[in-house]
């Protein structure tokens, strides 16, 4: 059976992941259309141009650029050998992306190494997530800036959780999160940038959140996350990735790239506690971290 050029294209086209391939100077030549879905760049943008040129930067989960020494793509091409990774990709509107990728080599007829493909899928959750966008959406809980649930749904989750666990002991914790001199950026760029900076932070928070863990906007640019079933440990560590996620997400703003920070305060709920206490410890928490130069988490 004989399939046409058109063929294979629309195959590929067609493909649930995001496929893209690279020639030996490492610039796009193909991009498909889940790529196009998934990272929010169209093949006409981003065809011709190296993929580190403000497309999909890649970082690894300690926010460590890939676009440098470290890439799994060069790798591939220079060791012939395929890779896999678990990485996370810079979307257009801003925010980062986890996705799984394969890298294979491409190669000639002869066996010399021409380029390398990469196949990428989402893995942000997304199903549940617009599953419970669309319950949000019903019961009026969703902040209509960020999309993400407003302080009238978190003051109900956190009821529920310190109900939960004062009945069954299951352990949850709060990650109270500013965003770091966000007057700057209204000052500087006006309120719209503003308002596409919080978004993009929203949108990192939830691509990145676990299914059963409820992140929203607890007011300006304050967000309150409520991870369930944790330790000190594995909070402190869902904490720094979060923060470092947002410190390498950036939207492109007059042909600069526009980065924010965050300040975090985490804690986990104790024992007669109640939503004022839990939330003013983490709020005090947030503030050291200002005070101690901001970008950072205080664990308390």
């Amino acid at each position: 059976m004989y399939l046409s050029r058109e063929s294979y294209k629309k195959i590929i086209d067609n493909l649930r992941d995001g496929l893209y391939i690279i020639d030996q100077g490492r610039k796009i030549v193909f991009w498909n259309q889940a790529a196009e879905r998934i990272s929010g760049f169209s093949s006409a943008e981003v065809v011709g141009r190296s993929c580190s040129e403000n497309i999909l930067c890649h970082v690894d989960d300690s926010g460590s650029n890939l676009c440098g020494g470290n890439c799994p793509l060069a790798a591939t091409m220079q060791q012939g050998a395929a890779h896999d990774a678990e990485i996370f990709l810079h979307h257009k509107n801003g925010h980062r992306v986890p996705v799984s990728v394969r890298i294979t080599p491409l190669c000639d007829d002869k066996g010399k190494i021409i380029g390398g493909v990469e196949m990428f899928s989402d893995n942000s959750n997304k199903n549940a997530n617009d599953l419970r966008l669309l319950e949000l959406e019903k019961l009026a809980l969703l902040d209509g800036l960020t999309q993400l649930a407003n302080r009238r749904y978190l003051e109900r989750e956190l009821e529920a959780r310190l109900e939960e666990m004062s009945r069954y002991d299951i352990p949850f914790g709060v990650l109270f999160m500013d965003l770091d001199d966000f007057k700057r950026v209204n000052d500087d760029f006006g309120h719209d940038t503003g308002d596409r900076v919080l978004q993009f932070v929203a949108a990192t928070l939830n691509a990145n959140s676990r299914p059963f863990d409820l992140y929203g906007r607890w007011g300006g640019e304050e967000f309150v996350g409520i991870v369930r079933n944790v330790s000190f440990a594995n909070l402190k560590h869902m904490g720094q990735r979060l923060r470092k996620l947002v410190e390498k997400s950036f939207l492109l703003e007059a042909g600069e790239n526009l980065r924010v920070t965050v300040s975090i305060g985490a804690t986990m709920a104790l024992k007669g506690d109640s939503i004022p206490t839990l939330l003013q410890r983490a709020d005090a928490l947030m503030y050291q971290s200002k005070a101690a130069g901001k970008n950072r988490l205080t664990l308390g």
